[in-house]
Parts: structure tokens; sequence; C-alpha cells
């Protein structure tokens, strides 16, 4: 089965959950953005996603990218659904409209690359990088730059790549060794090799942007010498610039994108930004990077829960253990005709099942919930007239952005995997589709800056050192947003409490061993989502109560609910405790010294 994005989840979330639509018409571009426009918006979306872009997902996977003679040729479809995908509009949808754009709310584009992922997250990475690259170019670039190449990227009629790994030069972007050298007409001539740049080459648009991390003659070593270079496919003038692609990867999954290694042979470019200031412009690029990756953990959870559990409502195997003992106290030697002794269950019946599905249902359900809050912020920072709520707004994303990023991609992949757990042995083999998007997953967790790299920049670069501040303030804001309304779930209040000790003792203990948050971060972000999904589903049990019981048919919320409950949240003691331990090993130790 394809991929069937559902709009009535998301709308439930969106408007009963967070009340999304008084909080965006609150800013200046979006006083229109009603209810009914953005149903409208989502509706559509639901429609293109299930009828252009997923059928072509399978082949993308099975056929691949092809590369020819420095070329690359994009799977059967994948050039028709991507020219229907521009003429739809859909590229960049919060865009500026003077620059092409819808001129959107954040939420609703990062909604619509949630469904794009879970249907074809190869054809997705494509246009994954227009909106990041946009608003780079918007705050960073030249005038001249802008009125040359800002309209094309945000209508996806140019593609646009984020060049920063290279052989030697992984996570340490310090280590970045391509020149860049500026010539008598301002512009710059970049020298290089790049590795692992998705989408450096293709036919799916005539050119392609290419942002490049480099470093000018007079830069300093490390990091604070970077500079960022846009370097074209194609010049202004038509001609073909020094930019080639040598191979693509063979990769585990993803086989719908070419994952390029480029070199740059006296390329051609313009400085995006100051010199010896890349970093600064780039990161507006990863931080909108970090947020899709989480909502492609979504979408590709989502997939993989959509094909177990339609599934497991139409496999038959043994009975489940209620009617089998049931059976056995009515008849306790039932005869080999009896229709009751023969007949087997569904195995979305066996409580083993309907275990894993209900869990991973929680993840992509209380997911949802954060990563929405975190882009309606995003605009919020962005628009909003009151500076003390952009300036929360802007905490509230600079801290959850790597937690979601990092848990949500986790899921995708170890929930992925658990849900062809569900097909048993037809999980294994190519014809459910199943074990493409467990594939396709597990490089979630490793571009846009590797989880553990997210845990890290979360704990030591953001938590420590304001001494906790900033995340006190956002737990704060949590609790005081169940009080408003008037969720008084003693369990949640009780978390958030206990990770506001828990960041203070980590502080302290920091002091001591400058070496501890390092070892500690992977589990402290554990347990700040943990945390965040217990606020989640708090709001949600609070919406579908407001909303009566057609909202919750057939235990649609509180099945996952109890799931999470019960199978998800018991791991937030185990990492408090295991951090806690940690902490007390540290200040025990300097004590007794």
């Amino acid at each position: 089965m394809n991929y069937q994005p559902h709009p009535e989840d998301v709308r439930f979330v969106l408007h009963a959950v967070l009340d999304s639509t008084p909080q965006l018409r609150a800013l200046g571009p979006f006083a229109e953005v009603d209810d009914a426009l953005q149903c409208q918006v989502l509706d559509e979306a639901a429609k293109f996603v299930a009828d252009v872009v997923a059928p072509v997902n399978r082949i993308g996977d099975e056929v691949g990218c092809r590369f020819e003679r420095g070329e690359v040729h994009t799977p059967p479809g994948f050039r028709a659904a991507y020219r229907a995908f521009v003429d739809g509009g859909w590229p960049a949808l919060s865009a500026d409209t003077e620059h092409g754009g819808q001129g959107l709310p954040g939420v609703l584009e990062a909604i619509v690359f949630e469904w794009l992922s879970g249907a074809n997250h190869g054809l997705t990475m494509a246009p994954g990088l227009l909106h990041g690259a946009y608003e780079c170019l918007k705050h960073h670039g030249s005038e001249d730059l802008k009125a040359r190449y800002l309209a094309q990227i945000a209508t996806g009629e140019s593609l646009a790549t984020m060049c920063l790994t290279e052989a030697h030069a992984g996570s340490d972007l310090g280590q970045v060794r391509t020149r860049a050298v500026p010539q008598p007409d301002g512009s710059i001539q970049v020298e290089g090799s790049k590795i692992f740049i998705s989408g450096g080459e293709h036919d799916l648009t005539p050119n392609i942007i290419h942002l490049v991390l480099c470093r000018l003659p007079d830069a300093v070593p490390g990091p604070k010498g970077l500079s960022l270079v846009l370097v074209p496919k194609h010049l202004p003038d038509g001609a073909r610039n020094a930019v080639h692609c040598e191979s693509i990867e063979e990769k585990m999954g993803l086989h719908g994108s070419p994952t390029c290694a480029m070199r740059f042979d006296r390329a051609t470019g313009w400085l995006v930004g100051a010199p010896h200031r890349g970093l600064a412009a780039i990161f507006v690029m990863m931080n909108s990077a970090r947020l899709h990756c989480a909502v492609q953990g979504i979408g590709l959870l989502d997939a993989a829960w959509q094909k177990a559990d339609a599934y497991a409502r139409e496999r038959r195997q043994m009975k489940a253990p209620a009617h089998a003992v049931r059976a056995a106290l009515a008849a306790p030697t039932p005869g080999a005709n009896d229709p009751d002794a023969q007949q087997p269950s569904l195995i979305a019946e066996h409580p083993a099942i309907r275990r894993i599905l209900d869990t991973q249902r929680s993840w992509i359900d209380g997911a949802r919930v954060l990563a929405y809050r975190t882009a309606v912020q995003l605009d919020v920072a962005k628009h909003a007239a009151d500076p003390k709520a952009r300036e929360r707004a802007q905490r509230w994303c600079a801290l959850v952005t790597p937690v979601l990023k990092a848990a949500c991609t986790h899921q995708a992949f170890h929930g992925a995997s658990d849900c062809l757990q569900v097909f048993g042995g037809h999980g294994y083999v190519r014809e459910s589709g199943i074990e493409q998007v467990v594939r396709d997953a597990r490089v979630t967790m490793i571009y846009e800056g590797t989880n553990e790299i997210q845990a890290i920049d979360l704990l030591v670069r953001k938590v420590l050192p304001d001494g906790g501040a900033a995340m006190s303030g956002v737990l704060i804001e949590l609790r005081d947003a169940l009080e408003a309304a008037r969720d008084t779930d003693a369990d949640v209040q009780r978390r958030l409490a206990q990770l506001r000790y828990l960041t203070t003792s980590i502080v302290m203990a920091a002091q001591a061993d400058p070496r501890l948050p390092h070892e500690v971060a992977d589990d402290y972000l554990r347990v700040v989502m943990l945390a965040m999904m217990a606020w989640a589903w708090a709001r949600i049990d609070v919406a579908a109560g407001a909303h009566g019981s057609g909202d919750d048919e057939d235990g649609r919320w509180s099945r996952p609910a109890s799931a999470f409950r019960r199978h998800v949240l018991p791991e937030f003691d185990m990492r408090l405790g295991m951090v806690k331990r940690a902490c007390d090993a540290v200040t025990g130790a300097r004590a007794a010294g």
C-alpha cells in the first residue's frame, strides 16, 4: 500500500490541541489565515501527496539514480512528479509572495514535508533544502544575489544544496579545506571537493544553487575562518560553471536521491554574508533543515505504522489470548468441528501486536504536537510585535529543535523496525515495502548533524552556558500551559519539576568534571523529550475530552495515550536515574576529595 496522509488527524492537533490559528492570526503576515484556509491547503496537499508523490516511491527505490559521464538521471516518474510539485506551488510554501512564494505559515509547510517524506523520502530530499536556502539567502545575500536567485529557489525552479562535508571534515567543520579566492570583478573562485552532497547533480531542474562552505586566503584556522559562497551550476550568462559531480554513492537506502561527490574546479561564485562569517549564514539553513529532519522522522514512522496497521487488520494468525481463554472456559475440549476453535484471529487483536502499533502511534501523535508547536514558534520568533514573545519563541526553538531532530529520527528507524516485526518474515522481503522504510529512515539519525551532536548541542552549548535558566523557562512555560488548559495532571507536573532539578544537578556536576555533560548528553536529551511528550499527551487528552467521544472513535486517541504511559514513559525514570547517578558520582568524588 502507498502512504496516505490523514488531514483530520493533523487538524485535530493543530486546532484542538494547539489552538494554533489565533496565535498565527496575531502575527501580521498571517492575519487572514483562518481555519478554513489551512484546511483547504492541507486537503489539497494530501491529495497531491497520495496521487502524485507516493505512487513513484517504490520504483525510486528499486531503480534508483543512474550516474553516466558526470550526469545523474533520477528514477522514472521523478521528473514528472517534481514538475507537478512546482506547478502546484508547493515548494517553499512559507516564502514571501514577492518572491513567488505562498506567504503561508511555516507549520503548514512542515506538515506538507512530513507527508512528502512519508510518501517518498527519496524524491522529497530534492526540495528538502529549499526553505533553508531561501532563508539563508534572504537574510545574508547581497541585493544582486537575491534579485538573481531568491525567486528561483522560492518557486523550486532551481534546487539548492548545502555543501559542507569533506572527506576529512564531517562533524568538525573547522577542518574544511575548500579554497575561496577573491577575483577583481568581486566574484569568488572556489576550488576543492565535497562529499555526501544530497542532490549535487540531477535532472529535475536546469540549474542547481550550491551553497559552499570554504576558506578565504586570510582565514584563521578553525570554524571562525569559514565563509559561505553561492556557486550555481550554470552562470547568469548560461555558461556551464566548473562544478562537477564525480560519482554518486551506493547507499543502504534513499536510492531515489543522488548523494554526490562534488568537485569545484576554480568555479565561479559569490560571497553570501560577511567574510569569515559563513557559519552564521549556514546555521540559518541548518536549523531549518533540522526541524525538517524531525518531521521527516514523523512522516517515515507514520508510513511504517500505516503499513503495519493495515497488515495487522487483514492477517489472521492463531487466537487472540482473550478469545482463547473464553473458548477454553466455555468448552475445555472443543471438538474438531467447533468453528470457534478453528477460526484464527486478526493479529491486530493480539496484545503483543497491539502494543507495537499503539506505542508507535503514541510517538507519531505526541511528536506532532511538539513539532507543530515549534513550527508555530518559529513564525512567532520572526513576526510577533512583542519583543518578549519573540524572545520566548526563540528560546523554545533553540532548545527544542535539537531534541526533536534526535528523538524523532531515532524513533523513525527503531519504530519502523518494530513495525516490520508485525509482518514477521513477510516484512523482511521487499514485497511488503516496510523494509524500504527501515532502510530510508536510518540516515536521518546521521545527516544534518548526528544525533549525538544534537544532544551535545542541547546540553553543552545551550543548557549549561546560562546555568539551565533557559531550559527552566521552557519547562515553566509548559507547566503554565497545562494550568491554563485546566489540566491538573500531577504526574506530568512532577516530571517537569524533576527535569528542572536534574538540569541544576548537571550544571553543578559539570563544574567538577567538564567531561560529564558529554557523557550524559544522550540520556539528558531523552529525558527532555519524554517529559515534553508527557506534556503533549496531557494536552491531547484534554482536547479529546473537550471534543467528545466522536473524536476518539475506536480508541483513536485513548489507545496510544495508554500505550505511551505504559510502554514509553517509564523510560523517563530509567534515564533520569542514569543521569542522576552520574552526577552523584562526580559530586560525591569531589566531596570526598
